[in-house]
This record gives structure tokens, C-alpha cells and sequence, in this order.
């Protein structure tokens, strides 16, 4: 019998060969631990749907961005909840808002964390939707304004990065403008540029009580059957001033990854979000998915498929099994 001269078992033979020759790493580097902070003090309460996951005061915040520093984080992600909805959301603008306080302590306590802040409405008003309403129509340009105000007020705090995740036409650009005019030319903008109208968030909803009172939001968010859209949004972000752009969801969108690597030359983010870590948290406490290896292998293979960073629920977890700690 014949055998092929070509035989790729050789360099799998020990797990030193396989480290040696492996394509794609995953690092505590690629993490970014997106956290939810909330009015108040002493605040520390498990959100059901998100297993593992907190509303936290600002005072319980900065504890638990601590321990994640001491296992090598270097960024986190932040949303606010309000104490009071309505219908334009002020409260996401308010210079005392649990964001906006946020990001001064942790800026203070830790000057190397990199703190992006969330910039979107759904959370503030009170009928949950990602902006100012028109009847029950979202107004696409009355709502930029609103977005621009508490990007301001986040950079004004001193957030790094500021990220639009509403999906209207042209907040980046509106938010550039104004970040600039306000002299915090210094902030840069990570752009949800692909945000899908997913099922998959629905865990996040729960956790940031943004369910719409109405309709859906699939009026601005994107159809899951688009590709090519995906890149036109891409590209208008980049034209209008984004730094970095984030694909959300990732699991379920790799390919989607993968072509916006291909014509992005900016930083590329993918969303681990909500819905993806729930069924992995719900499989592996039933026995039915070993959860470390399931984690690993999922974040490994949005970086695979072009993510230089990964937002993820699961970051002090990976963290350690990395050997950040």
C-alpha cells in the first residue's frame, strides 16, 4: 500500500507539537468583560438570566474589576441602568449617572483599565426602545442629538472609548462631530457597525430591563440573511469616523467575521452575547457540555475567524483557564 509523503498527524502527535504549531491564540489580552452597574449602594444582585453575572452599585464595581484585573483583564465594558425611565432617556446623559460615576472611580483606581462605555437609550426610556419615538416610529435624526449628548458625558468622565449601539444612520459621524466640539477629540468610537436583530439577546434584555413596551427592533437592527450589508455598514462607520467596529452576535455570525476582517483595517470586536453564554452556562450545569473546553473553543474560534477582541460574559472565567491570574 502506498502512503501519502503529505502526513499533518506529525505535528500532532503531543500537546507540545500542537502548542507550537497552533494558527490562532487566544490570550487575556483579546478579552473585553462587559458589566452592568446600577443606581445605589452595596449593590451586588446575580441576574437571573445571566448566571454568574451582577447588577453592581459603583462601590461593588470597582471590587469586582479588581479581581478581573488580577487575572490580567485590562478592559471592560459598561451599562447602565437608570433609576427613573422616560421617553428621551435623560438620565443616559446625566453627569451622575451610575455610568458616568463609573467610569470616574474606575479611572481613578485603576488609570491602565481601559473603560468603554455603552452608548444607547433601550436601558433609559421608558418604552425601551434604542431611541427618540415618532408615534411608535423610531426617529432616526432626532435621536442623534440624544446619542452625541451622552457620549459626551461618558467621555466627559473620562471613558476611553465610547460605543454607539443604537443602529442609526449616521451616530457615528453625529457623535464624532460632537465629541470633537466638546474638545474630547482624544475618545475614540468603537461602532457596533453589524448589529443583527437576534434572539439571541434576549438575556440581555432582562438584564438591562430594555425589552421594547411595543414592536420590535428590527426596523434598525439588521436582517440575519445579510452579508453584504453588513460591509456597506462597515464602511460608513469607518467614513464617518469609527476606530474600532464590533460584529454582534459571534457565534452565530462568524462568516460574517470573517468578511468584515477582510476589509476592515481597524481593531474588529465580536459581541460573545448574551443568549450564546446562557446556553453554554445552562448545558454545563446540567452535565451535558464541559464548560471550559465548550468557552475555549467558542472564543477561539471568533478570533479564528478574524476577532482581534472578544466581548464576553465569560472573561474572568477564561481568564483563568488562560493563566491570567
Amino acid at each position: 500500500m502506498s502512503f501519502p509523503r503529505e502526513r499533518p498527524r506529525r505535528l500532532r502527535g503531543s500537546p507540545g507539537l500542537r502548542d507550537l504549531v497552533r494558527q490562532t491564540r487566544l490570550g487575556v489580552d483579546d478579552l473585553i468583560y462587559p458589566l452592568f452597574v446600577v443606581p445605589g449602594e452595596g449593590v451586588c444582585e446575580e441576574i437571573a438570566t445571566l448566571p454568574g453575572q451582577h447588577h453592581r452599585s459603583v462601590d461593588r464595581l470597582a471590587e469586582e474589576v479588581g479581581a478581573a484585573r488580577s487575572e490580567g483583564i485590562r478592559a471592560v465594558l459598561l451599562f447602565g441602568l437608570p433609576e427613573r425611565k422616560d421617553p428621551v432617556g435623560s438620565e443616559a446623559s446625566d453627569p451622575e449617572g451610575a455610568v458616568q460615576r463609573a467610569v470616574r472611580e474606575l479611572k481613578e483606581r485603576f488609570p491602565d483599565l481601559v473603560v468603554i462605555t455603552d452608548v444607547c437609550l433601550c436601558e433609559y426610556t421608558s418604552h425601551g426602545h434604542c431611541g427618540i419615538l415618532d408615534g411608535e416610529r423610531v426617529d432616526n435624526d432626532a435621536t442623534l442629538g440624544r446619542l452625541a449628548q451622552v457620549a459626551i458625558s461618558h467621555a466627559g468622565a473620562g471613558a476611553d472609548l465610547v460605543a454607539p449601539s443604537d443602529m442609526m444612520d449616521g451616530r457615528v459621524g453625529a457623535i464624532r462631530a460632537a465629541l470633537d466640539q466638546a474638545g474630547l477629540d482624544g475618545t475614540g468610537i468603537l461602532s457596533y457597525a453589524v448589529k443583527y436583530a437576534s434572539v439571541f439577546y434576549d438575556p440581555f434584555r432582562e438584564a438591562a430591563r430594555s425589552a421594547p413596551a411595543f414592536g420590535d427592533r428590527r426596523g434598525y437592527q439588521m436582517d440575519p440573511g445579510n452579508l453584504r450589508e453588513a460591509l456597506r455598514e462597515v464602511r460608513l462607520d469607518l467614513e464617518e469616523g469609527a476606530d474600532m467596529v464590533m460584529v454582534k452576535p459571534g457565534l452565530a455570525y462568524l462568516d460574517v467575521l470573517a468578511a468584515v476582517r477582510r476589509v476592515a483595517e481597524v481593531p474588529l470586536v465580536a459581541y460573545n452575547v448574551s443568549g450564546e453564554y446562557a446556553m453554554v452556562r445552562a448545558a454545563a450545569e446540567r452535565g451535558w457540555l464541559r464548560e471550559r473546553e465548550a468557552v475555549l473553543e467558542i472564543l477561539t474560534g471568533m478570533r479564528r475567524a478574524g476577532a482581534d477582541l472578544i466581548l464576553t460574559y465569560h472573561a474572568r472565567q477564561a481568564a483563568r483557564w488562560l493563566g491570567g491570574a
